[in-house]
């Protein structure tokens, strides 16, 4: 059966419309880059970058907040994010062993940034998680170039999913995971704002899509007993979030938290190994740390926390579609590792319709 998103198999989780693009990108001015890195016989993994506005971030900082559900993870640069609520750098998402290659190219890019020649310090942000159960993580097949490339491939639009970028070699409830991405608008009385999300889905549980117990039904899912397969717990999630709102690093640490509710609903089990982290950034204009901003003292637009709720309940709502589509959108992926070989099979959608009964 053809690969398709979740919405047009009728899986539309929530409450809240999606934008026009169901995209983290529907958030006006993100950008997104994606490089697939398939090599050899066991090398399968990549990168992807998520770049907050058009310009260099570095000068005009974003503020951001970030939310560790569990913190069995390498992601680098949370300390900086969550002592001064911004970011300065775009974001990366890579596999474990990528990281330290991935905070070089993000210093490499942003100390080439025009008007960042007297830049000494640079707080890069990579986030990760670990495909080494179908890429030979230890061959390290991406390098800095490959992180360079997805910068600058970065653009609006539609956004890949599936098998690609960072999600190249991951898997999910044991089917092949990947990157998925979506996105909620607030209607005009609620301000109108949107919440995007774009996951790097690399966990297990008990798969279950807008409320169909797909993990059960066919029969995969952690703590199964008596089957032939069972799906691994272990993983990790990374999920970023942007919004057009003007939230405060504070209020965006909130939204990141929400963000935790949407991966609940898929069944995840939030194991011991898996490193489950949400980062929330903000683009509007009158939140931009500007250098002239920071430079004095400032007014900075803040919506009131009594009017956050609708876009908490976006972030959930946008992180949970954006779990199924990388699932729905992934394609199988073979490799041999050690000699011997490995499958993530794609979920079978086919068997999935059938439990809903279509």
């Amino acid at each position: 059966m053809e690969r398709q998103r979740a919405r047009a198999l009728g899986f539309a989780p929530g409450i809240l419309p999606p934008g026009p693009l169901n995209a983290i990108t529907d958030v006006a001015g993100v950008l997104v880059g994606q490089v697939t890195v398939i090599e050899g016989e066991g090398t399968r993994t990549g990168v992807t970058a998520i770049r907050p506005h058009p310009g260099n971030p570095y000068a005009g900082r974003v503020p951001a907040g970030l939310f560790a559900m569990n913190g069995f993870g390498k992601m680098a640069g949370v300390t900086q994010v969550q002592e001064l609520g911004e970011l300065e750098t775009p974001i990366l998402l890579t596999n474990t062993l990528a990281v330290g290659r991935a905070v070089e190219a993000l210093v490499d890019w942003t100390l080439a940034q025009p008007g960042n020649e007297q830049v000494r310090s640079v707080n890069a942000v990579v986030g990760e998680t670990n495909d080494g159960r179908l890429n030979d993580i230890r061959l390290r097949g991406v390098t800095g170039a490959h992180c360079a490339e997805a910068l600058t491939a970065a653009s609006p639009g539609p956004v890949a999913e599936g098998s690609v970028g960072a999600g190249t070699g991951t898997m999910a409830f044991g089917w092949k995971g990947g990157i998925g991405t979506s996105s909620r608008v607030l209607p005009a009385s609620l301000g109108g704002w949107t919440v995007g999300a774009l996951v790097q889905a690399n966990y297990g549980g008990a798969l279950c899509m807008a409320g169909l117990e797909v993990g059960r039904g066919l029969g995969k899912y952690f703590l199964a007993e008596h089957v032939a397969q069972q799906a691994d717990a272990d993983g990790s999630v990374m999920v970023i979030l942007a919004t057009d709102a003007p939230l405060s690093d504070r209020n965006l640490q909130r939204l990141a938290r929400r963000a935790m509710a949407g991966i609940a609903r898929t069944g995840a089990a939030f194991s011991d190994g898996s490193g489950d982290y949400a980062l929330a950034f903000a683009t509007h204009p009158e939140v931009i740390r500007t250098a002239e901003r920071r430079g004095a003292i400032a007014r900075y637009a803040d919506l009131p926390n009594d009017k956050a709720s609708p876009l908490f309940v976006a972030a959930a709502e946008a992180t949970e579609e954006a779990v199924l589509n990388a699932l729905t959108m992934a394609t199988t992926i073979e490799s041999r590792i050690g000699g011997k070989r490995a499958v993530g099979r794609a979920l079978p959608l086919d068997r999935v319709l059938a439990l809903r009964g279509c």
